[in-house]
């Protein structure tokens, strides 16, 4: 598996709380110059980097990264994120809903969003590191029958990241018309590899190109 392929999959992402215009603009001209599927950034830099990188896929995530903002809340964040120029959206689901059973509300919610979203890509991230297999399943169904477009293991902030055994459990019980993204300590082309031949369409990580440009430099 080379570079060139690994890249193509990994949502460059910089969603530190402290990330600068200058922070910004470099992974955006990295984005650029290795050919990642997209930048993923906080909703504040959507429009700059829309104006500033008129062809680039930008990403931006919403109920960062807690998931329990109320739906009205995140519909008018979907909303502007588009309206700013956004492709893709990676939501955070409301984890209290999971934890209290309420499945049909976490299954309104990626309604809604989806509806709002349309054909750009909404992706819904469940933090596996707090759920049980049996809850994870069941989020598996509803966002395959919520019309979402990806099941995202993590923010990244939580207390673990992506398994290779939750992507194997996802594999087993989402629809056919689902795609899996990883996210969440991908630190090594290993990771990546791993992640990718798992199934994966999407890797989400600050490090893919930072690693297999001081690996492999000059291959690009």
């Amino acid at each position: 598996m080379d570079d060139s392929f690994i890249l193509k999959h990994v949502d460059h992402t910089l969603l530190s709380a402290t990330a600068s215009w200058d922070d910004i603009d470099r992974i955006c001209k990295e984005a650029v110059e290795y050919n990642t599927a997209s930048v993923c950034i906080p909703p504040c830099y959507v429009k700059r980097v829309r104006s500033a990188y008129p062809d680039i896929t930008i990403c931006t995530v919403v109920g960062f990264p807690l998931g329990y903002d109320v739906l009205a809340v995140k519909a008018i964040a979907v909303q502007a994120a588009i309206d700013n120029g956004a492709d893709e959206i990676d939501m955070v689901i409301n984890i209290p809903d999971v934890k209290n059973g309420d499945f049909d509300t976490i299954s309104t919610e990626i309604q809604v969003l989806k509806q709002i979203t349309g054909s750009r890509i909404l992706k819904v991230i469940i933090e596996t590191c707090y759920l049980t297999d049996d809850e994870k399943i069941e989020l598996c169904k509803i966002i395959t029958d919520s019309g979402a477009d990806y099941i995202k293991t993590s923010t990244g902030t939580g207390s673990a990241g992506a398994t290779l055994e939750d992507i194997k459990l996802f594999k087993k019980h989402i629809g056919p018309d689902v795609k899996m993204k990883a996210a969440g300590g991908i630190r090594t082309e290993e990771d990546m590899i791993a992640f990718l031949e798992e199934g994966c369409s999407r890797l989400g990580t600050s490090s893919a190109v930072k690693i297999l440009k001081d690996e492999k430099a000059g291959e690009y």
